[in-house]
């Protein structure tokens, strides 16, 4: 009787337990980040050819970036020093109208991979994740993976 019980449980949690990594990885994402380090940031700029007076403006730059998450619906918006930002606001799985760090208008599919937020930009590959609390992205073009880390700040 209680093996019988044993596989009852398991199978009506199977479904459950399935689902939720996924639906966990979901909401992770919502907070304030604030720019704390980065790795690669020159030879990155240099493989995606940001105009030099972006380059200097972006180095060691306080983004401070802020995710609104609601299931799969995103908002992305990234406040640079100065006042400008940036906002891309997306769809897990549907096409929506994005901008790149460059000022660059585009269209692009955002997916979620294992609890990574991955988008393909005009000119590089953009993957986002918490990882110990904090928003890793990496950014690649042409070989080269540019790594910036934001602590949680809200």
């Amino acid at each position: 009787m209680i093996c019988g019980l044993k596989e009852i449980r398991c199978v009506a949690i199977l479904p459950i337990l399935h689902y939720q990594p996924h639906h966990q990885g979901n909401m992770a994402f919502t907070g304030k980040y604030e720019f704390e380090s980065d790795e690669n940031y020159d030879d990155f700029v240099k493989a995606i050819g940001l105009p030099s007076e972006k380059v200097e403006m972006g180095r060691n730059c306080k983004i401070v970036t802020e995710v609104v998450q609601n299931g799969n619906d995103f908002t992305w918006t990234q406040h640079f020093p100065g006042g400008r930002t940036t906002t891309n606001t997306f769809t897990i799985g549907k096409e929506a109208d994005m901008e790149t760090m460059g000022g660059k208008k585009f269209k692009a599919t955002v997916k979620m991979e294992g609890g990574k937020v991955v988008a393909d930009f005009p000119n590089y590959h953009h993957t986002a994740e918490i990882a110990g609390g904090k928003l890793v992205e990496l950014s690649t073009a042409s070989g080269v993976t540019y790594k910036r880390t934001s602590k949680k700040i809200a």
